[in-house]
């Protein structure tokens, strides 16, 4: 079997990684929330060798995170865990900071919000949660590609793009310190419990 490829993660990792080193500085743990073909945990994990890099996803994935991992192993990356929102809850992983890359538009809206209040309620305090992706900003698309594409999503059954003041009132634990511009009209944003 081939493994899983996705060229955004190669066309991101970079920019991501560059942010990553500042906001997970302190971290020791990351849990990562979707891992999807495992190409992100692999690049970030022994660049990142002050902590472990936890990956997670549904049980379909595990096997392309996998062969990811064992073609690219690295001391502090560990293999999936499983995980899906709504179904085991945060509260059963051992992290002080999460990672996240193009999930929430996956998810749906319940989900989501899911996802934001137990990050929210399960962070350490001053624990960093890192999540990346398309988010509408005050009810505005980032450009007319995203916005088309938020359309598609929606047809096809996901839930769609969500506005980062929606995240906001989900996680009332968290303060947003950063939203970094990224590649294809992305962000990355930086979220910290409070200390």
């Amino acid at each position: 079997m081939n493994k899983p490829f996705s060229q955004a993660c190669e066309n991101n990792k970079g920019p991501i990684l560059e942010l990553l080193k500042a906001a997970f500085a302190d971290s020791t743990r990351v849990l990562e929330i979707g891992s999807g073909t495992g190409q992100h945990a692999v690049y970030f994990a022994p660049r990142l060798p002050h902590l472990v890099w936890q990956t997670s996803d549904q049980v379909q994935y595990h096997e392309g995170i996998c062969q990811w991992i064992n073609e690219e192993p690295a001391a502090n990356l560990r293999m999936p865990v499983t995980l899906k929102i709504g179904e085991q809850p945060l509260s059963a992983f051992e992290f002080d900071a999460v990672y996240s890359a193009n999930t929430a538009h996956i998810m749906q809206p319940e989900e989501a919000k899911s996802m934001m209040q137990q990050i929210s309620a399960c962070l350490p305090a001053g624990g960093v949660f890192c999540q990346y992706g398309p988010f509408l900003h005050n009810g505005k698309f980032s450009s007319q590609s995203n916005e088309e594409f938020h359309h598609h999503l929606l047809s096809q059954g996901f839930g769609g793009y969500r506005d980062i003041s929606e995240l906001e009132r989900w996680a009332p634990a968290l303060q947003l310190k950063t939203m970094a511009p990224m590649p294809a009209n992305n962000l990355l944003l930086i979220w910290q419990k409070a200390p």
